[in-house]
């Protein structure tokens, strides 16, 4: 009897589950059609842009080949603000996240403000900040990397405080008993069991970074994006093309090295 109390249950529960999944389905599909019909998208629209796009594509080919040496040292430049800006972010989310996490926190309030500041650097856009410290440094490199430093905290003074907080709390405490002081404290408990996890974020963070930096140029804050907005300006098919590989082949290569990197720490 128990076993069939026991089978009812279990189909009940599995029954309520899928009414719940068909309910947020349905959800999903109302909105989607909502949406639709909100915004007014015309297909005959569609179909004309889709016609013009395939003659801008057609006038590409074939790329610019001779603005290859222009081209790859404003590549290396955005490569270079998207890992100064990454580091000055971790740098700055390691030790922001430790007054943030919960157990390590000298003060809750703190560690609520920080998380607070956390959200706020994460909604505001890498573009944003970029014109931020264009108004405060001028154009050039410097405001870029100050942007993806900042915008780079947001996210992982999020996931580093989470990570500290997920720790094993008797290993610190064995070493507080043991008269260790705080400084070794992190280096002997809080590293060793944070430090793949915080690597593998870091790592994760410079993949996107490096798309960041592509067209923060955009806004004048360097590298190669400055040269998107030249060449879609004069109407440049082929060298916007040849601007478009050069990204590409840059973000896939840097993506699987991080790749490979955060497999190894793993």
């Amino acid at each position: 009897m128990a076993e069939q109390k026991k089978d009812f249950e279990s189909v009940m529960a599995e029954g309520e589950k899928n009414r719940s999944s068909i309910l947020i389905f349905l959800i999903v599909v109302g909105l989607f059609i909502f949406s639709l019909f909100q915004m007014n998208i015309d297909p005959s629209r569609i179909a004309r842009g889709f016609s013009r796009m395939v003659g801008y594509v057609q006038a590409m080919f074939p790329p610019s080949y001779g603005e290859i040496p222009r081209l790859v040292p404003l590549a290396i430049e955005s490569l270079q603000i998207a890992i100064l800006g990454t580091f000055i972010g971790i740098i700055l989310s390691i030790v922001l996240s430790m007054f943030a996490a919960k157990n390590l926190t000298p003060f809750a309030p703190l560690g609520i403000a920080l998380k607070g500041a956390f959200a706020f650097t994460r909604a505001v856009p890498a573009l944003v900040w970029a014109l931020l410290f264009i108004t405060a440094v001028g154009l050039g490199a410097l405001p870029g990397i100050l942007a993806l430093g900042i915008n780079s905290v947001g996210m992982l003074g999020k996931v580093f405080s989470e990570s500290f907080e997920e720790m094993d709390l008797s290993v610190l405490d064995g070493l507080r008993s043991t008269g260790a002081s705080d400084l070794q404290v992190f280096v002997q408990g809080v590293v060793p069991q944070t430090l793949p996890i915080l690597l593998s974020w870091s790592l994760f963070r410079l993949d996107i970074n490096i798309r960041y930096a592509s067209i923060l140029g955009v806004v004048g804050a360097g590298g190669i994006g400055w040269e998107l907005v030249r060449a879609s300006r004069m109407r440049d098919h082929p060298g916007l093309l040849m601007l478009t590989l050069i990204i590409l082949v840059m973000v896939y290569t840097v993506e699987q090295i991080t790749n490979y990197a955060r497999g190894v720490i793993r």
